[in-house]
């Protein structure tokens, strides 16, 4: 089911108030009563709302991710990094972890998600299932491990930007094929699994394998060039993915050769990881944006580039899993690929302008009306604040949102 813009703000309007008459939701979207009389009778049609009162038709798609979940400690200079002294800054601690920051970015935008994820039986565990909890993700599949939970230490300068990180992910890292399978029922009713690469390589290949055999469609997040290269032989087409989402780095690993910047050479190595049954290539490109290859129904290939929405740093810290979470909410909801990769794209650059490392107020309606507002000609996405504890330095330039991961997210 595909809606329009216009359709998902109207439907987003009744999930919160279902009793709004069509002048009511005129008045909401700066619309006319009769515009919106014809999107609720088009939305009645495609089943986006069922009866009389507009009730809204209940989500029933539903995404499973796999992956890390550990505790993030990140640390922000005040001025400018002097290495081997005491920097003046201040620290915060938040749940995080490649898998679990996708998951909480796939709730937050509306999608139902459960997070399957090692954490250790002590504090940090206890927090972040409870923090994961709240903001929507369903946890009754977390593995509860004899090893302590995770933690990724990050230093970030007064700009934002990573200058140094330590993990200890030793939980994921034992993750067995034998712990997954006790999620069997739930992996065989998902509508799509999201794969964070931190998952060791037998039980990866046996996620890809499952998934072939019920017929779930894979998004995959290679993570790091040391976990993507395991793909180069993992990859197949009896093992197919919906989508696979490299940096530049990651996909010069899985062919096995660097690929240079120039779009002929990535066009060339995507068609590669077509051939191994990868449907969608997207590939990160730090401030060049991003590329797509899609192959359609004749296998055919399609190639696109997308320009990275220009952004004010403020952490850079979990931008590419709200790229990533955002990308598989938006082909959830029917968009396609390309206007997916568009979402995700903006998502991310409105976490890079956020202290936080998944925005607490991230909603399909902001994304959507940050690239309405992008194609009106506005730059920066609203939301940059100051990090907590750190100060805003006069004469910060704007970037392009970092479409590649902000920093290795190799353990984390």
């Amino acid at each position: 089911m595909t809606l329009t813009e216009r359709e998902r703000e109207i439907v987003d309007l009744l999930r919160a108030e279902p009793l709004l008459d069509a002048a009511a939701i005129a008045d909401r979207t700066g619309s006319t009563k009769a515009a919106v009389s014809v999107h609720l009778s088009n939305l009645t049609k495609k089943g986006a709302i069922l009866g009389r009162g507009y009730v809204v038709r209940p989500e029933a798609q539903s995404v499973v991710v796999v992956g890390g979940a550990n505790m993030d400690i990140k640390a922000h200079s005040t001025h400018a990094i002097e290495l081997r002294t005491s920097n003046p800054g201040a620290a915060l601690s938040t749940p995080g972890g490649v898998g679990r920051n996708i998951a909480e970015n796939l709730a937050r935008l509306g999608s139902p998600t459960h997070l399957v994820a090692p954490v250790g039986r002590d504090a940090f565990g206890e927090e972040i299932i409870a923090a994961t909890r709240a903001a929507g993700v369903v946890v009754d599949h977390m593995i509860a491990s004899d090893d302590a939970t995770g933690t990724y230490l990050a230093v970030l300068d007064a700009t934002g930007e990573l200058v140094v990180a330590v993990s200890n992910m030793r939980a994921t890292d034992r993750l067995t094929v034998r712990e997954l399978m006790r999620c069997r029922d739930l992996l065989s009713r998902a509508d799509l699994l999201v794969l964070d690469g931190n998952i060791p390589e037998a039980p990866a290949a046996w996620l890809l394998d499952f998934a072939a055999a019920v017929n779930v469609p894979v998004v995959m997040d290679p993570v790091s060039v040391a976990k993507a290269r395991p793909l180069a032989h993992m990859l197949s087409p009896q093992r197919p993915l919906l989508a696979l989402t490299p940096n530049l780095d990651e996909l010069s690993a899985i062919v096995g050769e660097p690929v240079p910047q120039a779009r002929a050479d990535i066009a060339r190595a995507a068609r590669r990881l077509h051939e191994l049954g990868v449907q969608n290539v997207w590939v990160r490109r730090g401030v060049r944006g991003s590329l797509l290859s899609s192959l359609d129904d004749a296998g055919r290939a399609t190639v696109v580039t997308l320009d990275a929405p220009p952004v004010t740093p403020v952490d850079v810290t979990g931008a590419g899993d709200s790229m990533t979470g955002a990308f598989v909410h938006a082909l959830m909801r029917g968009d396609s690929p390309v206007d997916a990769a568009r979402f995700g794209q903006m998502a991310a650059a409105l976490t890079v302008a956020s202290p936080e490392t998944v925005r607490p107020d991230l909603t399909p309606r902001l994304v959507d009306a940050e690239l309405r507002r992008s194609l009106r000609g506005a730059t920066t996405p609203r939301g940059a604040t100051t990090p907590r504890g750190a100060t805003t330095r006069r004469g910060t330039t704007t970037r392009r949102a970092t479409s590649t991961r902000p920093q290795s997210k190799e353990n984390r």
